[in-house]
């Protein structure tokens, strides 16, 4: 095994928070798709969030230029 000296238990608790930041970025960007008043670039609102819910760290993509921000006149 690649980790020679460190049990499973070590492996997850060290990679916990990665793994809940990541979560919670994507239920974050998945809720930003499908806001009402959000326009996305490039795909679809549905193809972004297959691709969000599929691909690791693909939120940032999204949120780098997936968004389009939207300015609200008076």
């Amino acid at each position: 095994m690649i980790f020679d000296g460190m049990d499973f238990v070590v492996i997850l608790l060290l990679a916990s928070p990665i793994i809940l930041i990541e979560f919670g970025f994507k239920i974050y960007a998945v809720i930003d798709i499908f806001k009402q008043d959000r326009r996305v670039r490039h795909l679809s609102k549905t193809a972004w969030a297959v691709i969000v819910l599929l691909i690791s760290f693909s939120w940032i993509v999204y949120l780098l230029i997936g968004r389009e921000d939207v300015v609200i006149e008076d």
